[in-house]
């Protein structure tokens, strides 16, 4: 493994883990030349994960493209790294519990709204308004009454817990 900073490929493992249920195994390394200390993932080789865009195009699915979508979403809000990566497990591991370990943009799009409406609510409104395809105020607006409506739906043990 090269090491990031000086390109010396003479970098040696001083700590491994296991993560994500035993998937993927986190290794700390260390670069013999620089010192520096960085981080590899080692995850085992299956079957691509396949998202169905809206026009019928297939594609890989991309974990970095949907954590830099939930990235974008929760700036400037107080939401911690690791609720955006279960979030991007979770549809990793409902794409792979599928038959073709195939999923549409929408239902992955579903998937990661909910969990953005239970997560924080501003979030929520700036990843629907992407993925919704907001055309103007009046969709925010229609997005944030649909939103208090729900909340005044809640029984008052769940608005109290917040």
């Amino acid at each position: 493994m090269k090491c990031p900073r000086c390109q010396n490929e003479d970098t040696r493992v001083y700590d491994s883990r296991p993560t994500e249920d035993g998937r993927v195994i986190r290794r700390r390394r260390l670069c013999e030349r620089c010192n520096f200390r960085f981080t590899t993932y080692e995850r085992w080789e299956e079957p691509p994960l396949v998202v169905i865009k809206k026009d019928g195009r297939r594609e890989r699915f991309d974990r970095n493209k949907l954590l830099n979508g939930l990235l974008k979403a929760v700036e400037k809000r107080p939401v911690p790294l690791e609720a955006l990566e279960s979030i991007v497990r979770d549809v990793e591991s409902q794409i792979a519990d599928r038959p073709g370990r195939e999923m549409t943009t929408r239902e992955i799009g579903e998937i990661v709204i909910e969990r953005l409406k239970q997560l924080d609510t501003v979030a929520y409104v700036r990843f629907a308004s992407v993925y919704r395809q907001f055309t103007d105020a009046t969709d925010f607006v229609h997005e944030i009454e649909r939103l208090m409506r729900e909340h005044r739906r809640k029984p008052a043990a769940v608005k109290r817990r917040r």
